[in-house]
């Protein structure tokens, strides 16, 4: 288990990301969801991330009803504020425009103000069906930074001291608004989704470095940069979006080099985001049981020191990017390492 910056909160190497089981494009049935987060566990997962905006709520709902039969202090539970969920004023169709297949009974409000992150916070609680998470974090406050500096953080921090939560920070798809909370805030942890990949290394240039310089942790989420690192293929996407033809060579040039070393890209991929010394966790989203076990496979796999040296020797990676395995880099943590066996 890491600490989480100096608060105390630990997870595990692993972590479950629950988007995809909250109908993330194809509907995902309640056995379905509840066996992939069981199968979770099974495999040392010790680290559960959700957010309201997954599913409209259905991430929370099932993630709760999941781990209800766990010791509560044996987990830790992370969930985001930012966008509020209003009852829709005649529910009708579905989601999907934002990424769910779920019926549209409700609409989301960005609100980043005191009020809306505890509202939003004591609903994600009932949803749960839990006293507190160990975790919040600010989601996706790129268009609303004022007041998620002004507001939003002042409150996470109130709620802190209370002990209501026991860490807090802010989740994006960028890296420098996240180096700025690192920064010039007391966060403890923050969420870095696709910007420490094997494709895409630009929270190494500030992000990274502040956050060990002040003690903070950082989350990845996107280790595969939603699909391009788990199976490159013409129809993959990078980054939700169809993957540019450049990046595709890049990452089937990365695979056949994974292959001549016995492993798969998906190992790389995992073990070049948990190498670094600021990363705690590493996120995966599964829909599904086979997909769990999977990603609790590749995450303990060894990656060669090798084949980190072929992707150098090669220019698929820039000498300066810190990787496992290579005696006298600048990362001291090694790749390969399991999660915890389950208690």
């Amino acid at each position: 288990m890491n600490a989480l910056g100096g608060s105390g909160v630990e997870v595990s190497g692993l972590g479950f990301g629950g988007a995809a089981i909250a109908n993330l494009y194809t509907a995902v049935g309640d056995d379905q969801a509840s066996l992939a987060i069981n199968t979770a566990w099974q495999q040392g997962i010790r680290y559960f991330d959700t957010a309201p905006h997954y599913g409209l709520g259905l991430s929370e709902r099932r993630l709760g009803a999941a781990l209800r039969e766990h010791p509560r202090s044996s987990y830790a539970v992370s969930t985001k504020v930012g966008r509020r969920l209003e009852p829709a004023e005649a529910a009708a169709g579905d989601d999907l425009a934002n990424g769910f297949a779920v019926p549209a009974t409700h609409q989301r409000v960005w609100d980043f103000s005191a009020d809306g992150v505890r509202r939003t916070l004591d609903a994600s609680l009932d949803r749960l069906g839990l006293d507190h998470v160990d975790v919040v974090y600010l989601h996706d406050p790129d268009d609303h930074a004022e007041q998620a500096f002004r507001e939003g953080y002042p409150a996470l921090e109130k709620l802190r001291a209370e002990g209501v939560v026991g860490a807090i920070g802010a989740g994006m798809n960028q890296a420098d608004m996240l180096t700025r909370f690192v920064q010039d805030t007391d966060v403890d942890v923050v969420l870095c989704a696709g910007r420490y990949t094997l494709l895409d290394q630009s929270a190494l240039t500030e992000l990274l470095p502040a956050a060990v310089a002040r003690g903070k942790s950082v989350v990845i989420g996107g280790a595969f940069n939603s699909g391009l690192l788990a199976d490159p293929k013409p129809d993959a996407t990078y980054n939700y979006a169809q993957a540019p033809a450049e990046l595709l060579d890049r990452a089937l040039r990365m695979k056949a080099v994974a292959e001549r070393h016995g492993i798969t890209l998906r190992a790389a991929a995992l073990a070049f985001c948990a190498a670094h010394p600021a990363v705690a966790s590493v996120l995966v989203g599964a829909r599904s049981e086979a997909e769990v076990r999977d990603c609790a496979e590749q995450f303990a796999a060894a990656v060669p020191a090798a084949f980190w040296r072929e992707l150098r020797d090669t220019g698929l990676l820039s000498a300066d990017v810190p990787v496992p395995g290579l005696t006298g880099e600048p990362s001291e943590k090694q790749s390969g390492k399991p999660p915890e066996e389950p208690s």
